[in-house]
């Protein structure tokens, strides 16, 4: 078992990834690791979550996220690693040993590699510290500042690991290595001046003093642009020693030295006009000698023209470190790499694209060709149109253009195959419009961006994706304050963190928003911030004019013109999805259509960025997405097929967790029979849908009472009672009180007793009697008017457990009588053991044993169909143990030790953790060893339903 904080956060059994769910869940785990083998207050769980104010039940959601990942764990069998997720208090304890954590495994490499003696061993082990990581530290979880925080401290310590290995590469003699590993970080941190200082000396002393001084310059200019400082003594004294210091000779020799002799006249510094203004054009620095900066490999330009098309750069650009270090990596490689950044609408791909262009394209002398392909927005260009652009740029007098577009498309190929060019292609469509603008010389680089995923350029020419998502909120809030003035943002800085949350972090919508307040300069943040928390007129705000249809709503309609009709009907029903998510049989229940059918659609709204697929096989929406397609027009019966969907879903799941127990509920009559529902292989199986779905049922049952769907509302609730069974502490009063008042509605006894029954049950286990018997003492009588014999017993079982918190009373020892006879009555063979389990608590309670042997004894005699899984061996388990402590009492130790030991082995593999911690109290009571492994660590298993 693996878990990870070194990149996105995630955890494995094996090969396969487990599926952690939502943001908040992953952050949840990602703080509890963070703090492995201590004890993490659940306060600090909430602070880690929300970066604001949290809101009034967010001790409940952290409940729900650690219950969900106790669920995960025990269904991956985290038990066996020596894996669990323990209550300690108020605090929770994610215990795990330390070589299953990449970031413990991290430490201790990057020590040892420090400590190696011998440079290779060094190198070696430093790098396989590196090599643990997977892309920025807790990527995928919450943007509050603790796990902020946590991610800077642990991306100071890799740079350090960095540093450490151009050391040590240095020291084998290997320059060129030293200079590689300090180049990469060195672009993705470029104000890190410890790593700039460490790669302008590895340049220097690889016999690359231009580079070197070149990158002192760059390093200068972006401290004063973007902090508004001077460089520091390091890395000034490295400047220094690159300028003063002289080259290396070819033959390793040091370096030559150019101060004057004494007396005589300074020689003039060759590199002096790096002592120049530091704010000049970085990208048209190096024309005049921009053979001499063409990375090794390139062939040099011809002689001839050296275009520079591109356009002007999107003002305020800010952020993206990431994905301008990719495309940095992507083109470094070199061999004609094409890099394609994909996303969104508005996400901001342009603005990427051509901040990163703007800044390289001096690394091509060969020139810099653009083209806008319009693949989303009026009349897409055709590729033979842009090749014949391209080559009047190249040079090409437009009399000598060739007349059919093959032979124009030939030419392009020659004259590019010597150049080292930068090729920018912007909003492309498709492949096609791609594949013939490819320049064919290895020097060259080709950026593309596209909303849609381009498979086919992908497949046939190896291109690297750089996926683009919205902003987070510092950044988000960061582009409203350069746009606005930070004085504006400063005064309102809870107004503009809303905005930008409104704003779905999309950088057209910021922008927009941005020119909205600049417009109204009388305007206050949270007066717009009050205009965009109406749904219905979000959408018309963001748009700057109608007339030309710009805005978020017209770029999402020009993305979804084009796409398959399956996909444009299933895009128009994400309005109707209550929960934060949803996979294909979901989607084929809202579609009314197979399941695959259903998966294809999402694939090409996935393709097309219209949803994501933040794990295999589970889609989400921007809010802003979801508006706009809510505006589409819906299908009047997508909502109640989608509720059906859940329902027969659920149905399932609790068949295939509880095989023994008869179902708590059929479908509505009016459900289909025959639509496609999810199989379940096992109960581990269902135990995970249930955890994953949660949200999923809760906004359901919310979303089905709010459209008069009572009947389905109450069934969604009370068919996750297996997995409330698993998480009783987990906050489902809410849920249930929604079914209950769906039930009194439809004036529907069996469903008000059910949902009674399981809530009584809820409050009593978590101590609030006084509640649960105001819903337990009702539940019976409506059991008996609604003809269910096995409901009834249930309901009295369960009012029994409550009376009997503060002791045995009559009351209760008649209604358990009572409950044992209902459920023999109608051969319901599990909830008899129900009853009969508690009976024989009743009876140890009051001292009398032999009774106690007598009636575990009966029922462990009883039929259960061959039920080795779930409830009835848990029951089963419960039994023992109370047959167990009735045996000893009678003196029949032997007997007792047998016993316990069956019960120990039941609970072991059931995850039942509060038998197994009684059957080894009871062996140590009885001076035995115990000696069966410990039962899988997934939370405290209840006994009863």
């Amino acid at each position: 078992m693996d878990f990870r904080l070194l990149g996105r956060v995630g955890a494995a059994t094996g090969a396969e990834e487990l599926q952690l769910g939502p943001v908040k869940r992953r952050s949840v785990l990602a703080a509890l690791l963070l703090k492995a083998n201590s004890a993490v207050p659940v306060e600090q769980l909430i602070a880690a979550l929300w970066d604001d104010a949290p809101p009034t039940h967010a001790r409940t959601v952290v409940q729900g996220h650690v219950s969900r990942l106790r669920a995960l764990l025990a269904s991956a069998g985290a038990g066996e690693h020596g894996v669990g997720l323990m209550t300690q208090g108020p605090s929770y304890v994610f215990e795990v040993p330390e070589t299953l954590l990449d970031t413990c495994r991290f430490e201790r490499l990057a020590r040892r590699g420090r400590l190696r003696q011998r440079p290779a061993d060094a190198v070696a082990v430093l790098g396989e510290a590196l090599a643990l990581w997977h892309g920025p530290a807790l990527d995928g979880t919450a943007p509050s500042a603790p796990l902020r925080a946590a991610a800077q401290t642990l991306e100071e310590a890799r740079l350090d690991v960095v540093e450490s290995l151009a050391v040590a590469h240095e020291r084998l003699g290997d320059r060129a290595g030293a200079v590689a590993v300090l180049q990469a970080e060195a672009a993705a941190h470029p104000l890190c001046e410890s790593l700039a200082e460490a790669l302008i000396l590895a340049l220097y002393r690889a016999g690359r003093r231009s580079d070197a001084l070149d990158r002192y310059h760059r390093v200068r200019c972006l401290l004063a642009d973007e902090l508004g400082v001077g460089p520091g003594p390091g890395l000034r004294g490295a400047y220094e020693t690159a300028l003063r210091g002289g080259p290396v000779g070819a033959g390793g020799g040091g370096p030559v030295n150019l101060l004057p002799a004494p007396g005589a006249s300074p020689a003039p510094v060759p590199d002096a006009r790096y002592e120049a203004d530091a704010r000049y054009e970085m990208a048209g620095r190096y024309e005049a000698d921009a053979l001499l900066l063409a990375p090794a490999g390139r062939p040099p330009a011809p002689a001839g023209p050296a275009p520079r098309l591109l356009p002007r750069g999107v003002r305020g650009f800010l952020g993206r470190g990431t994905e301008l270090a990719a495309l940095d990596r992507i083109t470094g490689a070199g061999n004609g790499a094409v890099a394609l950044v994909t996303g969104p609408a508005g996400v901001g791909k342009t603005a990427l694209a051509l901040q990163w262009a703007h800044h390289r394209q001096a690394r091509y002398p060969g020139g810099t060709l653009f083209a806008d392909l319009r693949g989303f927005g009026g009349v897409p260009v055709e590729p033979a149109e842009t090749v014949r652009e391209f080559l009047i740029a190249l040079g090409v007098p437009a009399r000598d253009l060739p007349d059919s577009s093959a032979a124009a498309a030939a030419l392009y190929r020659e004259l590019t195959a010597r150049r080292a060019l930068l090729v920018v292609l912007d909003n492309a469509r498709g492949t096609d419009q791609v594949r013939s603008l490819l320049p064919s010389g290895t020097g060259s680089a080709v950026l593309v961006t596209s909303r849609i995923r381009l498979s086919g350029l992908i497949v046939e020419e190896l291109a690297r994706p750089v996926p683009l998502d919205v902003l987070g909120p510092v950044p988000a809030t960061e582009l409203l304050a350069a746009a606005v003035g930070e004085e504006r943002v400063a005064a309102e800085p809870e107004a503009a963190d809303r905005l930008a949350r409104l704003c779905d972090g999309l950088p057209l919508a910021l922008r927009i928003t941005a020119a909205q307040l600049a417009a109204r300069p009388h305007w206050r943040l949270a007066d717009l911030a009050a205009e965009l928390a109406d749904e219905q007129r979000r959408l018309a705000l963001l748009s700057l004019d109608e007339a030309e249809e710009s805005g978020v709503a017209a770029a999402l309609r020009i993305t979804v013109q084009g796409l398959p009709p399956e996909a444009v009907r299933l895009f128009a029903l994400l309005g109707v999805v209550p929960g934060p998510d949803l996979e294909r049989y979901a989607a084929a229940a809202l579609l009314g259509r197979d399941p695959a059918v259903a998966a294809e659609a999402l694939d090409r709204l996935a393709g097309a960025h219209l949803v994501t697929e933040y794990a295999p096989g589970r889609y989400s929406t921007h809010d802003l997405v979801r508006l706009y397609a809510r505006g589409l027009g819906t299908d009047e019966g997508a909502l109640l097929r989608l509720l059906d969907g859940y329902t027969a879903t659920a149905l399932a799941a609790s068949l295939a967790a509880e095989p023994g127990e008869k179902p708590c509920c059929t479908l509505p009559r009016e459900a289909p029979a025959d639509a496609p529902v999810r199989t379940f292989a096992d109960r581990s199986a269902a135990l995970r849908w249930y955890a994953v779905e949660r949200e999923n049922l809760a906004a359901a049952v919310t979303a089905a009472r709010a459209a008069g769907h009572d009947d389905r509302a109450w069934r969604l609730a009370v068919l996750q009672w297996p997995y409330v069974v698993w998480s009783v502490r987990d906050g489902w009063a809410p849920l249930l009180e929604q079914a209950l008042e769906a039930s009194r509605l439809l004036d529907d006894p069996d469903a008000e007793s059910r949902v009674r029954a399981l809530l009584g049950w809820v409050l009593t286990r978590e101590g609030q009697l006084s509640e649960a018997l105001a819903q337990l003492e009702l539940a019976p009588a409506l059991a008996a008017r609604a003809h269910d014999p096995s409901s009834e017993a249930i309901a009295l079982v369960n009012l029994a457990v409550a009376l009997d918190a503060d002791g045995i009373t009559d009351a209760s020892l008649r209604h358990v009588t009572r409950a044992v006879r209902l459920a023999r009555e109608a051969q319901d063979v599990l909830t008899e053991l129900l009853a009969l389990q508690h009976r024989t608590h009743q009876l140890l309670a009051r001292g009398d044993i032999a009774a106690a042997e007598r009636c575990t004894a009966y029922a462990l005699a009883l039929d259960d169909h061959g039920v080795t899984t779930g409830l009835g061996a848990l029951r089963r388990a419960a039994l023992r143990l109370s047959r167990s402590e009735a045996l000893l009492a009678l003196g029949e130790r032997d007997a007792a030790e047998s016993c316990t030991r069956q019960a120990l082995a039941e609970a072991a593999s059931q995850g039942f953790q509060e038998g197994v911690n009684r059957a080894r109290s009871q062996l140590e009571a009885l001076g035995r060893p115990v000696d069966l492994p410990a039962a899988p660590k997934g939370g405290d298993r209840p006994v009863r339903s």
